[in-house]
């Protein structure tokens, strides 16, 4: 490589470093990838390494990098017209909003497209409250749902700490079923769904049902650690939403668009929520869409009264050519099927995987939407690092991240879990790859078993 060269591949990291702020982190001593190109399961630097991606980046790049049909709908977008305001109707919003409503759950009917997940779950808490009249809206604490002020009131995860002290009001937190660590020492799964649906029920009562707007949770637990809903779960919650009048509201940012196996997580469970909030997958990230699909009886209030949303970028043609482009890949390649086999062949591979390894406590996986959770014991189930842990705590984790890195592979790493999230045109013998990269790292945490 010529001195230029390196050097003005070290120019790009420094302006970056130095002129913009990287997410959910201190700002001082990062060394990101200088990333260059992608293709497939494959990330490029700029030095020529290849890093199998692991998470879909952000568990978002579902039909993999550099996919031509999505880059073709696009510019063809761009040639005809690139942006009208909200208010015109396109050929691209048309065809899109038609497709959604044939592939989201029969009782949802129109969207309002946003740009992003956050968004998308935002209005779906404004659109609740200004239904029913109701203010409170009640969510689980191992959750994410986005990093807008609302979105992030609505989520348990610590992030939120940091504005602790000034929260969106009326956002009420309960416990998970989260059955390997059940908060009520519950002897099955469908015991665990039993006992949490109660707790949630018993939330709803304390806090005035006829106060409630609405119960907001993930499709398919994502990045608080993939913990599976027991099958039960779902379906007590939306009795206890019809009991009470109160909203179900799906968060299938990260978990829809045949990530979990199925177009959309809910589908595991033969439910309909009353709104659907989508991003991710929906483009596959390959342009900033999100959107909320509402039910036809919430989309019925706002015909002779103004709906009470509105965004610049809403139904952006070119965002939703290449949606729309997005999703016609995952039928024609059969990429929801994709995921569904090469999750089942990926849990295979984990079990002989525990048998190496004693610091896996437990893997919880949908499709291929899945986590491994470490520890120093199985049978204390002592985290190999706490849940937000402190910066002197993070020793294990911050050298599993390091190896994961070092022998090519990007994916995420949180606490005592790697998440193994691949694009779903996956292979086998890609995720043999895969794992094998983090057997390596697990390794790593088998020295701090005890």
């Amino acid at each position: 490589m010529s001195t230029n060269v390196e050097a003005g591949q070290q120019q790009i990291v420094r302006d970056c470093l130095e002129h913009t702020l990287f997410s959910w982190c201190k700002q001082g001593g990062l060394n990101p990838i200088n990333a260059h190109r992608a293709e497939g399961v494959y990330i490029y630097d700029r030095d020529g390494k290849r890093y199998i991606d692991f998470s879909s980046q952000l568990m978002n790049v579902n039909i993999g990098h550099g996919h031509a049909r999505v880059k073709e709908a696009v510019l063809r977008q761009m040639d005809e017209l690139s942006y009208v305001y909200p208010g015109m109707a396109t050929e691209s919003r048309a065809n899109l909003g038609r497709k959604l409503a044939g592939i989201t759950p029969p009782n949802l009917a129109k969207t309002f497209f946003t740009l992003g997940g956050a968004e998308a779950v935002e209005n779906s808490i404004k659109l609740a409250r200004a239904c029913t009249g109701r203010a409170k809206v009640i969510s689980l604490y191992r959750s994410y749902h986005g990093g807008t002020y609302g979105a992030m009131s609505a989520g348990g995860d610590p992030r939120r700490f940091g504005m602790d002290s000034q929260p969106v009001p009326n956002h009420i937190h309960v416990e998970n079923p989260y059955f390997y660590r059940c908060p009520w020492n519950s002897s099955t799964i469908e015991e665990c769904g039993v006992n949490a649906a109660n707790a949630l029920e018993r939330v709803v009562k304390f806090e005035n049902p006829n106060n409630v707007a609405a119960i907001l949770i993930e499709g398919e637990n994502g990045s608080s650690g993939c913990i599976k809903y027991p099958p039960n779960y779902w379906k007590l919650v939306r009795e206890i939403c019809d009991k009470y009048g109160i909203l179900l509201i799906d968060d299938e940012v990260m978990s829809g668009f045949g990530r979990t196996g199925k177009m959309f997580a809910v589908e595991h469970h033969g439910v309909q929520p009353d709104m659907m909030c989508i991003a991710k997958g929906l483009t596959a990230g390959y342009l900033p869409l999100g959107g909320l699909v509402v039910s036809a009886d919430i989309a019925r209030r706002f015909d002779e009264q103004a709906l009470p949303l509105g965004l610049t970028y809403s139904a952006h043609a070119v965002c939703c050519a290449a949606a729309l482009a997005t999703i016609e890949v995952y039928e024609d390649e059969g990429l929801v099927e994709n995921a569904a086999r090469m999750g089942r062949y990926l849990e295979g591979r984990v079990e002989s995987m525990k048998e190496k390894h004693p610091s896996i406590g437990d893997f919880r996986n949908t499709g291929l939407l899945g986590c491994f959770e470490l520890v120093k014991n199985r049978e204390t189930k002592e985290p190999t690092t706490p849940w937000n842990a402190a910066p002197d705590q993070m020793e294990p984790t911050n050298r599993m991240a390091a190896r994961i890195r070092e022998l090519g592979m990007f994916t995420f790493v949180r606490w005592n879990w790697i998440f193994v999230a691949p694009p779903l045109n996956i292979t086998e013998s890609q995720i043999d790859e895969g794992l094998d990269i983090i057997s390596q790292a697990i390794s790593i945490a088998d020295e701090y078993c005890k």
